[in-house]
């Protein structure tokens, strides 16, 4: 066996493009995130020119057509998310919450005057946008949220509290969810509106490399402009959501290969008792563990990336995705921390790193209790939480 590290062969499963947009995606973490983002997590920042950065490459909405965006398909997205994430969870995160969340709802949703506003920006990184949907009381269950919106003759006003939102306190528009008397409209709310402030949550342990902030609406004042036109109802945020799903299916096992690497090479060269550690039982166990949940994953994701360009995939087989592969990445950086040792436990190594953030990535976008329920609901025709 000559390929450690594509044990499977998956590589023959991908096409050209999809190999060169992987390769040019790997080659730009290594340049420009790897070098770095033990520093940024350490200090809790990440450089607001990386999404400028990043839209040079086109990777910004990269899976939407038209306004700017590249086009590419749902597997060459997953494929970028992936490769993102092997350098850390919260750069995906700026790119999924960028393209996927509110790039998503302004072209599905918006207007035509709204997508010609924002999407080209956006698509560039000169612009940086953020979605609140989630609430302090308000996660799992969306539909509990208490942001609301009135009229006030042409305009809305918007009261309320968003909470957890990747990108805040950077961001040049905001997605705001909030409840009507019409039910859940969706809203865009530019940084320097009236009421709108968008504090940065700090003492995070998790995710540091990455802006995290509440939105707090205060009285805000938009016009009827602002409103997405085409949601009315809890469909269009949750539409959104799946989008980001899917990305995490991808991004996770970025993050799990990434560890299981730095165990493979950390094994074959901490010599203990006289040889390489790779040379015990114990620790070639945990590294054939370690590359199976990798492989099985990457294939699970590949599978539903052909669905979904396929136009096949179904809500459903996203949780169970994510459910799976965030799982399995969690249990690889547990068992990689464990091959490292005490340097499994800094920064020097990215292992930590990527169990730290996982912890974050297997609750947003929906838990895994939440994931697990849709799963089984979809298969004995009972919603277990309604």
């Amino acid at each position: 066996m000559t390929r450690p590290h594509d044990f499977l062969d998956i590589d023959f499963l991908l096409s050209d493009e999809e190999r060169e947009i992987r390769d040019m995606v790997r080659r730009f973490v290594a340049e420009q995130v790897t070098p770095y983002v033990g520093e940024w997590f350490e200090q809790a920042t990440i450089p607001r020119e990386l999404a400028p950065a990043l839209g040079a490459l086109g990777l910004l909405g990269m899976h939407l057509e038209g306004y700017g965006c590249a086009g590419a398909s749902a597997t060459a997205y997953g494929i970028t998310c992936m490769e993102l994430e092997a350098g850390d969870s919260g750069v995906r995160s700026l790119v999924s919450v960028q393209g996927s969340l509110a790039m998503f709802a302004i072209h599905r949703w918006g207007s035509e005057e709204q997508k010609q506003e924002w999407l080209p920006k956006l698509a560039t990184g000169e612009a940086i946008g953020c979605f609140g949907l989630t609430e302090p009381d308000a996660g799992s269950d969306p539909g509990a949220m208490r942001t609301h919106a009135r009229r006030d003759g042409e305009d809305w006003i918007l009261n309320g509290q968003k909470m957890w939102i990747t990108n805040g306190s950077v961001a040049d528009v905001a997605v705001v969810w909030a409840r009507t008397d019409e039910g859940i409209r969706g809203f865009l709310v530019p940084r320097d509106t009236k009421g709108f402030t968008a504090p940065e949550i700090h003492r995070k342990l998790s995710l540091r490399a990455s802006v995290t902030s509440e939105l707090v609406l205060d009285d805000v004042r938009l016009p009827a402009a602002a409103q997405l036109p085409l949601a009315t109802s809890l469909r269009a945020p949750l539409s959104c959501l799946n989008e980001a799903r899917y990305g995490i299916v991808w991004g996770a096992i970025g993050a799990a290969r990434a560890c299981f690497e730095a165990a493979l090479s950390y094994s074959q060269e901490r010599v203990a008792f006289g040889r390489p550690i790779a040379a015990t039982q114990l620790q070639q166990a945990k590294l054939a563990e370690m590359a199976t949940e990798v492989n099985r994953g990457l294939l699970l994701a590949l599978h539903l990336g052909r669905l979904k360009d396929a136009g096949r995939l179904e809500p459903e087989q996203v949780s169970m995705g994510k459910l799976a592969n965030v799982g399995a990445a969690l249990r690889v950086a547990r068992t990689a921390r464990q091959v490292l040792g005490a340097n499994g436990i800094t920064l020097e190594y990215p292992v930590i790193r990527h169990m730290n953030n996982l912890e974050s990535v297997i609750t947003y976008e929906g838990t895994a209790d939440v994931h697990a329920l849709v799963v089984g609901g979809a298969l004995t025709g009972i919603q277990a939480f309604r």
